[in-house]
């Protein structure tokens, strides 16, 4: 007996029924079955099913003599099933890789629920992606390890389960019927079925959930939700949608058969208003000279179903007056917007011309010379080098009055900003008044472009690491990587910098390449770089403990970079499961995403999950990489620009350079870094992880080419960088070079010995 039984109904889908099926029967879990349902498509989609049937014994086929409809197809497949869980997967959609995997982990863990709620994401015909924006219900859900007795205080029990009653907000997510598994024998007991008609899946799922005496959610994308352009039965004008209404009179019928749900009648009597007054608010739904019928429906019906003494949300009290009430009460929103909308542009207006009439007097002003205002990652924090520049500047020259820049007070909540740390709000008139005066501006990504360079201020640019990619002006030659950039605004930005630091000769000669303005290289080292100079292994013992690293493991840290040549940047090159595992007793696998996939649904694909459950660290949230670096004892990397910084530990380097040559001719590179790499390089998985089984990623080889690059890319890290910025830069200090008991750094970094500190 299998352990899922797949049903997948199938009408004319004929373009993408290959990529579903695919999805499904290439799985690395393959204890499953497929029951398609050939729900008489008039187009190819049957012989697609019964050539896939006859090359893989797991798939099944049914070839309905009449077309029936996708619920009455999906009850068609339910009685083949044989396995321990039912999936709905529509033929249009597809899994993600590992989700199958992930699924059963998260069964066997929960001890086999009645329902099993996952995550999913929709994906646009354009190539877009959205995660479901109410993925924290399931993280929130997701707690719990071993026995079923206890119930913890949020309403979770101890194996990770629940009820709907004790999370209320399971009700909230999208109610259909393909983001679950269902316990097969917990479907025959209840004998649910799906009724025919538009929104099926609605009858099924709140009764579903509602009778589930155990529910489980995973905190993973394991689904591809496919937004067609066109195609989708629902997006359709039609008099069909006024299926809706027989559909909740079902939900409202199971509720009276059964007295103990009495008390949710409230809770779907507004979520049935919702529903319906949504479908008529969408302008391609009803046909126009149906919407008032449908209005009169949907309140006849919200009045029937109303329970006594209930209080109405007053989004809903539309429903309590005629159809004429609900026009005006939507032409006045519609109004409203327009209204604000216009205001909004005026204020704009005003507001640029006051930047404008500011910049004009504060041309005029002197600028401050103990104000230096910082800015990291677009106004995210105190981060990165300008960070170390800022902390260096309060030891050693605290009459300078430094002030973060930040985006708004979320972020500067988000930054963790010290309470004895200045900050501004970006484009606050406190922003504009500060940015008017300052003498010093230090920045690791551009200002913003209606920020003029007054004259006597200095615009200190630190970069964000040694660049291994093309940037600025050579990105001209790649539409791809250079999609949305506006290259020449970014250079009229990059016209302001006076100071440009870098790292290392390489650096100082790409920057002047790349951005072609008059500004002066300081050969000053990476501020932020001091700290892995200096490692201090107390500081680095905290850093393991405060991730859960296990004391007397050794740390591998895997950091892969975005890729250009996909729609938002992610791919998995590597089962990071699979890793973990093949690294073995002794070992954690430590995660940091590239800055750029931390908001997007990269970490749903499963790295959530993993980190969750233990079997890997994610510390894409670790605010400072430094500290990242400093905890591990090996990186793995692809080409991330970490490489060059975590060179200077002296430390293991392994590239995983398996899509070099697709990733090379999308983003372009200054160094081909399989031919001048900081360790050994792997091309396969297999590669990878035989140089970990072998020892091979630390041997003597490995030392060699590590010290090559260290030589070439880490010729001005000492430790002394953010101090060097500080003197030569915000304290005039001419000729500053660091006294005979502060020398110290890598060997290529104390031989790195200068006679000129600056190269214009």
């Amino acid at each position: 007996m299998p352990r899922f039984s797949v049903i997948v109904p199938v009408f004319k889908v004929q373009g993408f029924l290959r990529e579903c099926l695919d999805s499904i029967l290439e799985q690395s879990y393959r204890d499953i079955e497929v029951i398609a349902v050939d729900d008489c498509s008039p187009d190819g989609c049957g012989a697609i099913l019964d050539e896939y049937a006859a090359r893989d014994g797991r798939v099944r086929v049914l070839h309905l003599p009449e077309n029936v409809g996708l619920g009455r197809a999906r009850n068609a497949g339910m009685p083949h099933a044989t396995g321990d869980f039912l999936f709905f997967l529509d033929s249009d959609d597809t899994l993600t890789p590992g989700a199958l995997r992930a699924m059963a982990d998260r069964l066997a863990e929960t001890s086999d629920p009645d329902v099993l709620v996952f995550d999913y994401a929709r994906t646009y015909w354009w190539g877009g992606t959205r995660r479901n924006v109410l993925a924290h219900v399931l993280a929130d859900a997701c707690d719990g390890t071993a026995s079923a007795d206890a119930t913890h205080s949020d309403g979770t029990h101890s194996d990770g389960t629940f009820t709907a009653s004790e999370r209320p907000e399971i009700l909230d997510l999208l109610m259909v019927v393909w983001n679950k598994l269902y316990r097969r024998d917990f479907v025959e007991r209840e004998g649910f079925v799906f009724p025919p008609g538009y929104y099926e899946d609605t009858p099924w799922t709140f009764p579903v959930l509602l009778s589930a005496s155990r529910i489980a959610t995973l905190d993973r994308i394991c689904l591809n939700y496919r937004q067609r352009r066109q195609g989708n039965i629902l997006s359709t004008t039609s008099r069909r949608h006024f299926d809706i209404h027989d559909q909740y009179e079902r939900v409202f019928a199971f509720v009276d058969s059964r007295p103990s749900l009495g008390s949710w009648r409230g809770r779907l009597h507004a979520k049935m208003g919702e529903h319906c007054l949504d479908i008529l608010a969408k302008p391609d739904r009803l046909p126009p000279s149906a919407k008032g019928e449908f209005f009169r429906r949907t309140a006849e019906l919200f009045r029937k179903h109303r329970p006594a003494g209930t209080s109405i949300a007053p989004e809903l009290r539309v429903l309590e007056g005629g159809y004429t009430g609900y026009v005006a009460k939507r032409q006045a929103v519609r109004a409203g917007r327009e209204l604000a909308r216009r205001a909004l542009a005026a204020r704009r207006a005003a507001d640029a011309r006051l930047v404008r009439c500011r910049s004009t007097l504060g041309a005029r002003r002197t600028p401050d010379p103990d104000l230096v205002l910082y800015s990291a990652f677009s106004h995210q924090g105190m981060l990165g080098d300008p960070a170390a520049i800022y902390h260096k500047a309060r030891e050693i020259a605290p009459h300078l009055r430094g002030v973060w820049v930040v985006r708004d007070e979320e972020t500067a909540r988000a930054a963790l900003l010290p309470p004895d740390v200045e900050y501004v709000l970006l484009d606050s008139p406190r922003w504009h008044r500060l940015a008017a005066r300052a003498a010093y501006l230090v920045n690791n990504a551009n200002w913003p472009g209606g920020l003029p360079k007054r004259p006597g201020s200095v615009h200190v640019h630190t970069h964000q690491g040694t660049p291994l990619t093309y940037m600025g002006v050579d990105l001209l030659d790649k539409p791809g990587a250079r999609y949305g950039l506006d290259v020449p605004q970014m250079l009229r930005r990059a016209d302001r910098w006076d100071y440009s630091l870098v790292a290392n000769p390489h650096s100082e000669l790409v920057w002047e390449r790349a951005y072609p303005c008059h500004f002066t290289s300081l050969r000053t080292g990476s501020p932020r770089n001091d700290a892995l100079v200096r490692a201090d292994p107390t500081h680095a013992a905290a850093v393991r403990a405060r991730l859960g690293v296990p004391f007397g493991h050794r740390v591998v840290l895997y950091a892969p970079t975005r890729r250009d040549y996909r729609r938002g940047g992610h791919v998995d090159r590597i089962d990071l499961a699979r890793f973990a595992e093949d690294l073995g007793a002794g070992h954690t696998l430590v995660v940091r995403l590239h800055p750029a996939l931390a908001d997007g649904p990269a970490r749903g694909l499963g790295l959530a999950e993993l980190h969750r459950r233990g079997v890997v660290v994610d510390a894409t949230d670790e605010p400072h990489v430094e500290d990242v670096m400093l905890a591990a004892d090996v990186l793995v990397t692809d080409y991330s620009s970490l490489m060059f910084d975590y060179a200077l530990l002296d430390r293991p380097i392994v590239v995983h350079a398996d899509d070099w040559g697709a990733y090379r001719a999308s983003r372009g590179a200054y160094v081909d870094i399989t031919a001048e790499p900081p360790g050994h390089v792997s091309r396969s998985y297999r590669e990878l992880a035989w140089l970990f089984a072998s020892g091979t990623w630390r041997d003597e080889e490995s030392a060699r080419l590590r010290s090559g690059f260290r030589e070439r890319f880490c010729a001005y890290d000492d430790g002394h960088a953010a101090e060097r910025v500080v003197r030569t830069v915000l304290l005039g200090e001419s000729g500053w070079v660091p006294g005979p008991s502060t020398a110290g750094g890598p060997p290529a970094a104390r031989s790195a010995d200068r006679d000129v500190l600056t190269s214009s």
